[in-house]
């Protein structure tokens, strides 16, 4: 049996993708969920690119203890040396470091000879083996390199101490029979090959790199880098719930090769990761998407109904969707709620507990029948709920007047340090109204929406609304999420969020200028 390692950057790649960017908290979150699904190595950032890219990657290297922790970083010295900053509290820290090997790369990108590159390479993997033993290394663009080259660079890092070496398709250019010859063809003609395990990074911007992953572990290769949902620049990288369960589900042509996932978390990890980058899985997205399990067509329905096997390969129990929809209401106790969430995937500290179920109390006044996916959607909001900002404005109470004759007007109170601040404002809608009332008070910095999204929770007029909010400043994203089964409360609560958090790193900002001038 060989175990195919699944190398998960969802938290560096896919947080590099524009909209998907995510504060410490959020990220802590998101670590825990990989660490729940079993994923071998967490890349946990690139710790050089921002001071709070560090401060994150060095959060998640103490709080995981079952993955090996990884930070990207360029071949200098300078970056190493703050990738192991980063990344030396954790149980198993792994220092990611990369160079360009593709003749585009090294002439418009690095400005390097071969030679050069070479050398470089020679000395970064030394120089970051003094660090630690668990180093990878990356021959950035691999599959639009010369493949004679590529095996030198190869050969130079293994015999420097490499001990993963990963092979990328940067730009999701190769097919699957090229992935699978690529991997081939190096471990072929590079000495010490048995030594290192061979990775697979791909992209998603020709719509293969599913498939190109699985060609590179039909060639040899024994870890697959992924991110949760797909995730990444552009088109994306590979989706570790497609590349998961497709070797899972085809075992006669994956023999004997297996990954350590715990699919059942599949579900719970894609639903964090889309409501925190305020996203929802498109209705025909593989494993995740709502409309993944279902069968409108009639020949279909009648299949699944005489054997499921006619038209599943899969099951929706297999990845954690639950379809078992039993209704809570307001006489369930705190143990039937915490079961029920037991059997949902989600095990709760007993502070997230208690919030949630609070929460759930305080729904079950407004809602008659609570559903799974009203539970769902009050874990995760609970999970992923903005309390880093501790001293940030709350909502006290709100109250708008509209019709479609008049022009709305919303009262706002928030309380901030045990203080009350109130404001009235007009707009072209109550949430208009409300926003302006909040910017009133708030005084955020200058910014724009980039996104205003509405998500019903479940069925039904008196559903859960779900309300994401992404505010752009300087260059900076900024999210915000609210529940309510009043929309206008969960815009308030969304659009708050998204303010306490510009506030909070505007304050950081100035303070560091201040400092800087001060020096």
């Amino acid at each position: 049996m060989s175990q195919i390692k699944i190398f998960d950057t969802t938290l560096r790649d896919g947080e590099q993708s524009p909209g998907c960017s995510m504060n410490l908290k959020e990220k802590l979150e998101v670590a825990r969920c990989l660490e729940r699904l079993k994923v071998d190595v967490i890349e946990a950032g690139f710790a050089i690119s921002s001071p709070g890219d560090f401060e994150s990657v060095s959060a998640i290297s103490k709080a995981v203890k079952d993955c090996t922790v990884a930070s990207l970083a360029r071949s200098t010295q300078k970056d190493i040396d703050c990738a192991w900053e980063a990344v030396k509290g954790a149980a198993d820290p792994r220092i990611h470091l990369f160079i360009a090997t593709s003749p585009v790369h090294m002439e418009y990108k690095l400005k390097m000879s071969p030679e050069q590159v070479l050398e470089r390479t020679a000395q970064m993997v030394a120089y970051a083996k003094k660090y630690c033993s668990n180093i990878e290394f990356s021959a950035e663009d691999a599959t639009r390199s010369d493949i004679d080259f590529l095996c030198k660079v190869v050969d130079v890092a293994i015999r420097n101490g490499a001990t993963v070496i990963n092979l990328p398709d940067t730009v999701g250019y190769t097919t699957p029979s090229e992935m699978q010859a690529l991997i081939e063809t190096v471990i072929r003609n590079v000495p010490g090959s048995d030594k290192v395990e061979y990775s697979v990074h791909c992209h998603n911007d020709l719509g293969m790199a599913v498939a190109n992953s699985l060609g590179g572990v039909l060639g040899g290769a024994r870890q697959i880098e992924c991110t949760i949902n797909g995730l990444g620049e552009r088109a994306g990288n590979t989706s570790l719930e497609e590349v998961v369960m497709a070797m899972r589900t085809r075992p006669d042509v994956f023999a004997g090769k297996e990954t350590r996932i715990d699919a059942t978390q599949i579900n719970r990890a894609s639903k964090t990761v889309y409501n925190i980058i305020g996203q929802s899985a498109p209705l025909n997205k593989p494993i995740v998407g709502r409309n993944a399990f279902l069968h409108e067509s009639g020949i279909h329905q009648h299949g699944v109904l005489a054997n499921k096997k006619t038209y599943e390969i899969l099951t929706p129990e297999a990845v954690g969707i639950t379809t078992n929809n039993l209704v809570l209401g307001k006489h369930s106790g705190r143990h039937a709620f915490e079961e029920r969430l037991k059997e949902l995937g989600y095990v709760l500290e007993a502070d997230e507990l208690n919030a949630c179920f609070e929460e759930f109390k305080a729904l079950c006044d407004k809602k008659k029948d609570v559903t799974d996916d009203d539970i769902v959607a009050i874990a995760t909001h609970s999970a992923t709920a903005d309390d880093e900002v501790q001293d940030g404005f709350k909502l006290d109470w709100f109250s708008v007047h509209t019709s479609n004759f008049t022009t709305a007007t919303c009262t706002v109170s928030l309380m901030k340090d045990g203080q009350k601040f109130e404001d009235v404002c007009l707009g072209d809608g109550p949430v208009d109204a409300a926003f302006n009332a909040i910017d009133r008070i708030i005084k955020p910095e200058k910014h724009t929406f980039e996104l205003y999204r509405i998500n019903s929770v479940s069925q039904g007029k008196d559903t859960l609304g779900k309300v994401h909010v992404k505010l752009d400043a300087g260059g900076r994203t900024f999210t915000g999420h609210g529940l309510s089964t009043d929309i206008i409360e969960a815009s308030i609560l969304a659009y708050i969020s998204a303010c306490n958090k510009l506030s909070a790193w505007t304050a950081r900002k100035n303070a560091v200028a201040q400092q800087q001038q001060q020096q």
